[in-house]
């Protein structure tokens, strides 16, 4: 089939990769110049699947409120809050409860775990290099902490999740460059996680689309979606327009067709797949799918290393703020914070100096930090009730959805794609794709 796939983050480029690999024509709009350079681009970089779980889970509004009132809070919320943002809210509310938590975390874990398989297959299969080190260490600062984290251990447990629960000697064996003033309780070490970089996979993935015949419209907005009906399968049409060229492209409008620029390029194609975060919801909505979809944003700081030796050798979280520390190469980041309202750009600088500070606690002879240091925002494009869409639209239609990864994208990304090329082709996947399909609110 001709396909398009809107969207060049890493689900965009990992389901072209998936889509191609099945033998379709694939051409990939981005709104960008480049791949992964939105929410992909300065992530965390964390691949731990036994440690992908809901946000909305029970008692987490109560931690919320609480977590809100210190200066170093994890989630965050910018006063004032649109009604989508309000309406996010209280639908992440009603979906915290042990049931549903239970249900999306096992879809989500499911997943996690597929998807790190499929990326070492990838990896393997192209002799990739980029930026990866094993292993990830989850700090506990105190009692309380361990005591916390005991629950999440017992799922780690069941899921047959090798871990090893260390007292501060044995960690400080694994990061040897923890700071010596920094006591804390112990530690989590999940030996077979790992932390690697997403936008260099990315960029190295995009290369093989290429090798495979797919097509990159880069600087081009998807203006349109028009097809003939929800439940037709004949074809779909975008009406694009360069975003270099015209930088008002929704003010300038057609008289013949509104909402779409003048200058627009038309498009045919057999199936469109969505993998554009929070940018799909106007795309949706003209098509009558309203997702609880809002961006959650995150923050990182980035850092040329400045003595390996007092750097980490792979991948710390400070359980206690949700911050973590990772290795990527010659530089280390430093990822935390969910922020709900505010807007793409806006930094939020207590966010920011929770990184700075969490980064000084566990390392502070890591990094260059008089300069090079980059200072980043992300929306991570969150559904506040239920696991990611990796689904169709509509019975029979040629829209297809692969949206709502969160917080979780690079470690889904790859299972998401491979799910979604099958569900395509037909045929039934290594995993069950019930829990991601499109459905009504519960």
């Amino acid at each position: 089939m001709k396909i398009a796939v809107v969207g060049a983050g890493i689900v965009g480029i990992t389901t072209a990769y998936e889509l191609a690999r099945d033998g379709h024509e694939v051409t990939v709009f981005e709104r960008r110049g480049a791949a992964a350079e939105e929410s992909s681009f300065s992530n965390a970089g964390v691949l731990s699947p036994g440690y992908v779980t809901p946000w909305a889970a029970p008692g987490m509004p109560w931690k919320v409120i609480k977590q809100m009132i210190g200066s170093h809070a994890a989630f965050r919320l910018n006063f004032p809050l649109k009604g989508a943002d309000i309406a996010w809210l209280w639908r992440f509310w009603r979906a915290c409860n042990l049931p549903t938590y239970q249900r999306h975390r096992t879809a989500l874990q499911q997943l996690a775990f597929y998807s790190r398989s499929r990326l070492h297959e990838i990896t393997e299969s192209h002799s990739l290099e980029y930026d990866r080190a094993e292993g990830y260490l989850i700090a506990l600062r105190t009692e309380k902490d361990r005591a916390m984290v005991q629950p999440s251990l017992q799922v780690l447990r069941d899921l047959g999740v090798t871990f090893s629960e260390l007292d501060e000697a044995a960690a400080r064996e694994i990061e040897p460059a923890i700071n010596t003033d920094t006591r804390f309780a112990g530690a989590i070490h999940l030996a077979q996680d790992e932390v690697a970089n997403c936008r260099q996979f990315a960029l190295l993935l995009k290369d093989e689309c290429r090798k495979l015949g797919v097509q990159f419209e880069f600087n081009t907005s998807v203006q349109k979606l028009q097809i003939a009906g929800m439940n037709t399968a004949q074809g779909a049409t975008l009406f694009v327009a360069d975003t270099q060229a015209n930088s008002q492209l929704s003010s300038q409008l057609s008289s013949q067709s509104p909402g779409i620029d003048q200058a627009a390029r038309e498009f045919a194609f057999d199936a469109v797949v969505l993998c554009t975060g929070v940018q799909a919801e106007p795309l949706l909505s003209k098509l009558g799918i309203h997702l609880p979809l809002r961006p959650v944003y995150g923050y990182s700081v980035s850092a040329h290393v400045k003595e390996p030796l007092n750097a980490p050798r792979s991948g710390l979280m400070d359980e206690r703020y949700k911050v973590s520390i990772t290795r990527l190469g010659q530089r280390v980041r430093v990822a935390g914070s969910a922020q709900v309202g505010g807007r793409a750009g806006e930094m939020n600088r207590s966010a920011i100096n929770t990184l700075y500070k969490v980064l000084h606690d566990w390392f502070p002879g890591a990094a260059v930090m008089s300069q090079g240091v980059q200072e980043w925002q992300g929306a991570r494009p969150m559904l506040a009730n239920r696991p990611p869409v990796i689904s169709r639209a509509a019975n029979n239609s040629p829209v297809w959805l692969n949206l709502g990864h969160g917080s979780s994208g690079w470690a889904l990304s790859c299972g998401s794609a491979r799910l979604l090329a099958d569900k395509i082709a037909g045929r039934a996947g290594d995993i069950s794709a019930l829990a991601y399909a499109l459905q009504s609110e519960a």
